[in-house]
């Protein structure tokens, strides 16, 4: 055990979900690494990177068959920050592993997804880490995909702990592997970037909690008005109105970009995305504006428009 690397494990779709469990089976069933797991104890599915700050979060022991777990009450940023603190767990993990997901992940979604974000937070304390996501689709896919999803990464994790233990793995970016929705005849690994891919959402005005379609965690809607509904419900006031997201589906055009991400998922590969944290806008936008800015202080005053 002591000579076994070490890979600690979270998700944003809480520490019950499938995705989630079905990646420990297979990471334990194989006898070649510690588990560690420390994950959300409810679904907090888009938080982004959200972290909590003003009060205390509380972790909570769960059996995991194979693996020491914690459910915490805290986002999947709090998750990997206190999993990799030394706080809770007397080790530091090797790699951290963030999935897998119910949904893709891919496009401008990176930056809604707590999924992402549970990766990118070891990354920012120059720990490996890989954010996992099945591209699940209603009606087509079954529970038992999360455990091929988990054994098509595989190779990878194995491959990228060889390159962790020579201390050759780079730090300066992390990984975001998508997995199409038909997993079981995927096409193989593909490297891809970031696209542009979003979903197109609308607000509607409603009278209670419980119209509309629930929001899924894969960004998706339920329209069974019959679904459990989890939030609590909303007592409305005359003076508050009550607004609630909609799905319209389809997503935005990626344009001429090349090897990006949602296309190739799509296509039923394996998208592997090596991303980063800054946020530098393309180069067209920055030459723009290295020529605005010096004309500025010679445009007439706000006062005076």
């Amino acid at each position: 055990m002591e000579n076994q690397p070490t890979i600690m494990v979270t998700n944003d779709d809480g520490i019950d979900a499938p995705g989630l469990r079905a990646l420990v089976q297979v990471l334990v069933s194989t006898r070649r690494f510690q588990v560690l797991v420390c994950a959300p104890d409810s679904e907090q599915s888009a938080v982004s990177h959200s972290i909590t700050w003003r009060h205390p979060i509380a972790a909570r022991r769960v059996e995991i068959e194979g693996a020491t777990a914690y459910a915490i009450a805290g986002t999947p940023a709090d998750c990997t920050s206190l999993g990799i603190s030394k706080s809770l767990f007397p080790l530091i993990p090797d790699l951290v592993i963030s999935g897998i997901n119910m949904g893709s992940n891919c496009g401008y979604h990176i930056v809604y997804s707590g999924t992402v974000a549970g990766a990118r937070e070891a990354f920012f304390n120059d720990i490996p880490a890989i954010s996992i996501s099945y591209d699940w689709f209603g009606g087509q896919s079954k529970v038992e995909n999360f455990t091929l999803a988990a054994e098509a990464c595989m190779p990878i994790i194995a491959a990228a702990l060889v390159e962790i233990k020579k201390k050759t793995y780079p730090l300066r970016c992390f990984l975001n592997i998508d997995l199409p929705t038909d997993v079981a005849n995927n096409k193989g690994y593909k490297l891809t970037k970031q696209g542009n891919s979003i979903y197109k959402m609308k607000w509607k005005q409603v009278t209670s909690d419980m119209e509309g379609g629930k929001m899924l965690s894969t960004m998706t809607m339920d329209m069974d008005s019959t679904a459990p509904i989890e939030t609590d419900t909303l007592n409305l006031s005359q003076d508050r109105i009550l607004f609630k997201r909609e799905v319209l589906g389809g997503k935005l055009d990626e344009g001429d970009f090349d090897e990006v991400d949602f296309k190739f998922v799509q296509q039923g590969y394996i998208t592997v995305t090596p991303l980063g944290a800054l946020s530098n806008a393309e180069i067209g936008c920055h030459s723009y504006f290295q020529d605005w800015l010096p004309s500025v202080g010679e445009l007439p005053s706000a006062s005076s428009l």
